[in-house]
């Protein structure tokens, strides 16, 4: 049984999400402004702010594995966030330092994401987001001369320790992403019918999440979607 105070939660993320992705639709072009109203009414009555994503590949295990059917929520803008100012910490080939943060909403360094694929466009990948613009990547190969991601640049990171980096598929051998190729963020993960649950993103995705998750989350529905 879900709280009243959840569901009120639930019901403000919801029509922010409706009007966020009715404005971007305005601003597409893709709606007049006569039809935005009416348009932000339809989602919010009739859509759900997540999806089933089936993964592909073993780049994000043990979190995520091959088979694995992930439950994810819509993300119309992944808004870059920070909110840790100046940390360092090793990723892979490379350090990250943080030069700025600011908090604002919608994706956070830490969280689990689905976004396009930069080098196949009709192709999504699951990656962790590792770094937004402001943060200064050096990599230990001396060679190579440190960088600052630019403005809606993020750099995103596989989590298979066994792979080696030009296998992992991700921002060590593409680069950055423009945040505007982020979809969604992964919420909760079902590998099996007894091993299933939620996907530890960033403490603010988590947190903004949790309504969601109450709301929406049918572990049965996903279960029956699961590829075998």
């Amino acid at each position: 049984m879900v709280s009243l105070p959840t569901w009120c939660r639930y019901i403000a993320h919801k029509l922010e999400y409706s009007v966020s992705l009715s404005w971007k639709n305005y601003k597409g072009g893709q709606i007049t402004d006569r039809e935005l109203g009416d348009v932000v009414w339809k989602n919010f009555f009739q859509g759900k702010m997540t999806y089933l994503h089936w993964n592909k590949g073993e780049e994000m295990a043990p979190t995520i594995d091959g088979k694995s059917v992930t439950l994810v929520r819509k993300l119309p803008t992944a808004d870059p966030t920070a909110y840790q100012i100046g940390i360092r910490a090793p990723l892979g080939a490379y350090d990250i330092n943080t030069m700025e943060g600011r908090m604002e909403s919608r994706v956070f360094v830490g969280d689990v994401v689905v976004l396009k694929d930069p080098e196949k466009p009709d192709n999504y990948l699951v990656r962790r987001l590792a770094a937004i613009e402001g943060y200064e990547m050096a990599s230990t190969d001396e060679k190579d001369e440190p960088f600052i991601l630019e403005k809606d640049e993020c750099w995103v990171v596989a989590e298979n320790e066994k792979m080696k980096a030009q296998e992992a598929n991700d921002s060590r051998t593409f680069g950055p992403v423009q945040m505007t190729n982020i979809v969604g963020r992964v919420i909760y993960c079902l590998r099996s019918a007894v091993d299933h649950g939620r996907i530890q993103n960033s403490y603010f995705g988590m947190n903004k999440d949790t309504p969601v998750l109450e709301v929406e989350l049918d572990v049965d529905e996903m279960a029956k979607n699961k590829k075998l």
